[in-house]
C-alpha cells in the first residue's frame, strides 16, 4: 500500500488522540450546564489555575510571593521541599473543592433565579478574577509540570507499524495515557450520574430545579458538588494540557476548543462531549491533511467552528443533547 495510506491513518489516530483532549475541557462545560443551566465560560480558566497551584504544591512555591515581598521587603520564594507528584495532585483537588465551594457560597448563591444572561456574566467576572488571582499567587511566567506521565513517541508501536507495514507510525505516549485516563473518567462518571444517590439528584435538579426542591434535594448542595466535579475534571485537563504545552496563560484558551465540542455533542451530554471531541480532533486533522495543502494550510484554527456551524444549522441541539419544546 502506498505510504500515504498509512500516513492518513497516523493523522487519523492522532486526531483521535487531540479530540480526547478536547472532551476532556467540554466535560467541565456539560457538568456545570446539565446541573444548573449555565454556561462557565470560566472552565478553562479553572484548567490554568489547576495547573498553575499544581506546579506551585510541587515546586514548594510561597503563595503571593511577589506581592509579600514588595510590602514587607523580603526575599522569600519557596518553602524549601517539593511534593511528590501524587500528594501534590491530591492537595490540588482539594483546592478545587475549595474553590468551587467559595464560589457556590459567594457568587452564584446570590444569583438563583436571575436570567441565564446574567449568570453567564458571571461566569465571566470569575474567569478574569481567576486568572488575576492566578498570576498574583503564583507568578506569570511559563511552567514545566511534570507529573510522571510518559511522553515521546511509543516505540513499541513505531516498531510493530514498520514491521508489519513499512511505515512507523508516530504516537505520542502522553496522547496515549490522556485516551485511558479520560475514557476511565467517563465511565466513571456517567456511573456516578447513573446509579448513585447524589448522582441522581444531580439529574432531578437538571430535569427541574423546583420540582427537585420539592422533594428535598438540596440545591445547594448539588451545585456545590457540580463545581467540585467540573473542578476536578479541570485538573485533569489542566495536567494533560500543562503537560504537553507547558502551563502557561494561553492555557485557558482551550476552552475555546471545546464549544464546538459542545455543539457537536450537545450541552447535556456528558457521552456527547466524548463523541464531539473525537469528530472535531479527527476532522480537523484530517482536513488540514487532504484540503488544507490546497488553502494554503493553518485549517485546523478554523475548521471547528466551521463544522459547528453546519450543526447549528441542521441540529442545534447537538447529536446526543436535549431537543427543548416550549409551549406558548
Amino acid at each position: 500500500m502506498p505510504e500515504q495510506f498509512f500516513w492518513g491513518i497516523e493523522v487519523v489516530l492522532n486526531g483521535l488522540m487531540a479530540g480526547v483532549l478536547y472532551a476532556l475541557v467540554a466535560l467541565g462545560f456539560v457538568l456545570i450546564f446539565k446541573a444548573s443551566g449555565i454556561f462557565n465560560y470560566a472552565q478553562g480558566v479553572l484548567a490554568l489555575f489547576a495547573a498553575l497551584t499544581l506546579v506551585g504544591i510541587m515546586d514548594g512555591q510561597v503563595p503571593f510571593a511577589h506581592l509579600i515581598n514588595a510590602v514587607f521587603g523580603t526575599k522569600v520564594h519557596h518553602f524549601g521541599w517539593h511534593l511528590p507528584a501524587l500528594a501534590a495532585i491530591l492537595l490540588t483537588a482539594l483546592v478545587m473543592v475549595a474553590l468551587a465551594w467559595a464560589v457556590q457560597r459567594f457568587i452564584f448563591r446570590h444569583l438563583i433565579g436571575q436570567e441565564p444572561i446574567i449568570l453567564f456574566m458571571a461566569t465571566i467576572g470569575l474567569a478574569y478574577f481567576l486568572e488575576g488571582l492566578g498570576d498574583l499567587m503564583w507568578g506569570a511566567s511559563i511552567k514545566n509540570l511534570e507529573v510522571g506521565l510518559p511522553q515521546g513517541i511509543n516505540a513499541t508501536i513505531d516498531e510493530l507499524t514498520y514491521e508489519w507495514f513499512g511505515y512507523g507510525f508516530f504516537i505520542d505516549n502522553l496522547d496515549i495515557a490522556a485516551t485511558l485516563i479520560a475514557a476511565a473518567m467517563v465511565t466513571v462518571l456517567i456511573l456516578f450520574a447513573q446509579y448513585t444517590k447524589q448522582g441522581r439528584a444531580m439529574r432531578a435538579v437538571a430535569d427541574d430545579h423546583q420540582a427537585a426542591l420539592s422533594v428535598g434535594v438540596s440545591l445547594n448542595f448539588i451545585w456545590i458538588m457540580v463545581w467540585s466535579l467540573a473542578g476536578l475534571v479541570a485538573l485533569v485537563a489542566g495536567i494533560m494540557w500543562g503537560t504537553k504545552m507547558g502551563v502557561q496563560f494561553s492555557l485557558s484558551l482551550i476552552a475555546l476548543k471545546a464549544l464546538p465540542v459542545l455543539m457537536l455533542g450537545g450541552f447535556t451530554s456528558i457521552p456527547g462531549a466524548i463523541v464531539g471531541g473525537l469528530i472535531i480532533g479527527v476532522g480537523e486533522k484530517l482536513f488540514e491533511f487532504l484540503i488544507g495543502p490546497m488553502l494554503g494550510g493553518a485549517t485546523d484554527n478554523w475548521f471547528a467552528y466551521v463544522l459547528a456551524l453546519v450543526f447549528l444549522v441542521f441540529r442545534p441541539q447537538g447529536l446526543f443533547g436535549e431537543k427543548i419544546i416550549e409551549r406558548v
